[in-house]
């Protein structure tokens, strides 16, 4: 059995494929190459304006976070997973240029029998927070509310999600116009940002059922049957040899491996503000590298090899995962972010300001690789280990 075939035997899907295909035939807005859908302004009929609206979860770190809410009784780590599923929403929103007057809500669903009422309090009270940390960048973003429904039946742990709406300028909306001769600047989803407390892993919110089950041992299936999918071989879960408790060295301090993996995602929104506040720096595109890891690109360009052979280095958490899991070095930049979750396609010079600009925020940041002509589309990856094409799938 390969380790791709594993990956899908727990019932995940990188690429979301079959999602794919099923909206392909879908209207795609006013921008079809935008990252995310532009709608016609239906609130004035403005044609100078446009809407967007994104919903988004923190997809099964949600089942992480129970684990370390069992194990420890630490009920703030549910903020973290507030915040996984809130800037899943908002960066793929600054990916448009959308970076103010961000309307919010939320949607909980959860298994009240095994998830009780401080849960659902960490999650509502983190929203007041983030949203007077961001202010101080000037982005704005306003809670209308949200449901929270008891639904067991279908839930077994929590799911929690948002849905996000902005209005704005379409002069304003960064469209994708990736091209030949671009360079791309990937900016790091490790270390620790001016605007963050602590050391952040990279992780952000996807792979985590492969990071989960690939890193913990056996004993939390057993234990905690309900964070698991029982229509998967056990066999292909939690087959890891690491305790959420165990100690690993991270950047000169001993971190416990469940906060490594629990490190809430980094939002990249005040470093893309600055960026795009400076009028000498020009952006022929911009791509939050959630879904698909570093191959996310492929959904944007056409005709165009991608090349990336000077990433940022690997952070700690993802070695470990590729150790434990024994999964291919290709499939893991197609499953993780492996170092930076963000890149920017542009210029030269644009590039060069566009990292002095990270440096200010402590986010590492380098070129990372440039674009070519080419007769079909692809990701080309390069590193000390070998190089690894990504076609789209």
């Amino acid at each position: 059995m390969t380790d791709s075939l594993k990956y899908e035997k727990r019932g995940v899907s990188a690429s979301k494929k079959e999602v794919h295909q099923a909206i392909e035939h879908l209207d795609k807005g006013l921008y079809p190459n935008a990252f995310c859908k532009i709608l016609p302004d239906f609130i004035e009929g403005d044609e100078r304006y446009c809407n967007i609206m994104h919903a988004d979860t923190a997809g099964t770190k949600t089942s992480l976070a129970y684990l370390w809410y069992k194990e420890t009784g630490d009920a703030s780590v549910w903020r973290g997973i507030a915040q996984d599923a809130l800037v899943m929403n908002i960066d793929d929103m600054a990916c448009v240029g959308a970076l103010d007057k961000i309307v919010v809500s939320s949607t909980i669903g959860r298994n009240k029998s095994l998830i009780p009422g401080e849960v659902i309090r960490e999650i509502v009270h983190f929203f007041q927070d983030f949203q007077e940390k961001l202010a101080e960048y000037g982005i704005h973003i306003h809670l209308a509310g949200g449901e929270t429904a008891d639904v067991g039946d279908i839930v077994r742990t929590i799911d929690v999600g948002y849905t996000t709406f902005a209005r704005m300028k379409r002069e304003n909306v960064i469209v994708n116009h990736i091209k030949p001769g671009n360079v791309i600047v990937g900016f790091a989803s490790y270390g620790q940002a001016t605007y963050e407390d602590r050391y952040n892993s990279g992780m952000g919110s996807n792979g985590l059922t492969s990071a989960r089950h690939d890193l913990l041992k056996s004993v939390y299936g057993e234990k905690y049957p309900e964070s698991r999918d029982p229509n998967v071989d056990p066999k292909y879960q939690y087959t890891g040899s690491y305790d959420l408790l165990d100690e690993v060295e991270v950047v000169g301090k001993k971190m416990k491996v469940g906060e490594l993996i629990l490190s809430p995602t980094r939002t990249y929104m005040p470093l893309i503000q600055s960026i795009l506040a400076d009028d000498s720096i020009h952006v022929s595109g911009m791509i939050h590298c959630t879904g698909g890891g570093q191959s996310k690109v492929l959904h944007f360009v056409d005709q165009l090899r991608i090349i990336k052979d000077n990433l940022l280095p690997i952070p700690p958490l993802f070695r470990m995962i590729e150790e434990e899991s024994g999964l291919p070095r290709k499939e893991m930049y197609q499953v993780f972010n492996m170092g930076h979750r963000l890149e920017i396609y542009t210029d030269e010079e644009s590039a060069q300001r566009m990292i002095e600009i990270s440096e200010s925020f402590n986010i590492d940041a380098q070129i990372i690789g440039r674009v070519e002509s080419s007769n079909d589309k692809s990701v080309v990856i390069r590193d000390d280990r070998g190089e690894y094409k990504i076609l789209p799938e």
